[in-house]
């Protein structure tokens, strides 16, 4: 199993000057990859810009989107927002993508908080026909530079839809933000629907996990803070379960692990850029 790290976009009031050398670091630590959070209505830096600026602070390291919120998007627009990040990162860049479940995320005027799924669906023909190089109704020229490659997608989510659109449109799946218990099910989700749709191989597997290090009830408070919208009891449940300390971090990678996940992606709880090397210390 691979081990990524998250970027630290979505933290509260991040210092956002932080991004470019915590990409670094990370990069220069081992991580296989580096994730982005994905939300609007909440003081971070917005998920697109994080991974550009890691594209341009590194040179091998993956780029991932766990999870970008699609529908909050004009598709034509996140189609060339994201094969330009490809472009950049010399294609490093896995898409991945999710619904979305807050409204207030929604703040594009016609793009509101229903139908969703059904959106999504009709954005990822609009994706893939824009980095095929064709030229979009009522536009002049193809969006993207000519040999553009299709950027690999993954979907999140935790009902038989997600799954589905797994297995017709995805390279793969990203589990939620929960423990490992909690993600199985998911994961044989994804598996059954990608057999029954009789495609070759197997879904790649992305698990998330928050971690702390040097200070866990703060970084447990932060990501309270940052589900806390979605009520109390989910946002206790997601804040409890960020693993605190080096044995806490060692158990969940191994759970994830035994679970068959592809690839854990650690996400941090707070800004600090020693916590790349206290992790890396505990998980590389």
């Amino acid at each position: 199993m691979k081990i990524g790290i998250g970027i630290p976009n979505q933290i509260r009031n991040v210092r956002a000057d932080v991004i470019p050398e915590w990409a670094r670091r990370a990069e220069a630590a081992g991580f296989s990859s580096l994730g982005s959070v994905g939300r609007v209505a909440y003081p971070g830096v917005m998920d697109t810009v994080a991974l550009a600026a890691a594209a341009g602070a590194t040179s091998r390291i993956g780029l991932i989107s766990n999870v970008l919120l699609g529908p909050v998007w004009p598709a034509l627009m996140l189609a060339k927002e994201a094969q330009s990040i490809d472009g950049v990162s010399g294609g490093r860049l896995t898409l991945g993508v999710g619904l979305g479940g807050r409204s207030d995320d929604f703040v594009v005027e016609g793009l509101g908080p229903r139908g969703t799924g059904k959106r999504l669906d009709q954005d990822i023909e609009t994706f893939k026909s824009v980095w095929r190089g064709e030229t979009p109704d009522g536009c002049d020229n193809p969006l993207v530079p000519e040999g553009s490659r299709e950027v690999p997608l993954l979907f999140g989510g935790m009902v038989q839809a997600s799954y589905d659109r797994v297995a017709r449109s995805g390279r793969g799946y990203i589990g939620a933000s929960l423990p490992a218990s909690m993600v199985t099910g998911a994961f044989d989700g994804v598996r059954a629907a990608w057999k029954d749709a009789g495609r070759d191989g197997s879904p790649y597997l992305v698990a998330i996990a928050y971690y702390a290090v040097a200070d866990v009830e703060g970084g447990r408070a932060n990501v309270y803070d940052y589900y806390s919208t979605a009520g109390a009891e989910i946002a206790g449940l997601i804040s409890s379960a960020a693993s605190g300390g080096a044995d806490a971090i060692r158990k969940t990678v191994g759970e994830f692990e035994a679970l068959g996940a592809d690839e854990l992606i650690l996400n941090p709880t707070g800004d600090d850029l020693d916590e790349i090397e206290r992790v890396a210390e505990i998980v590389l």
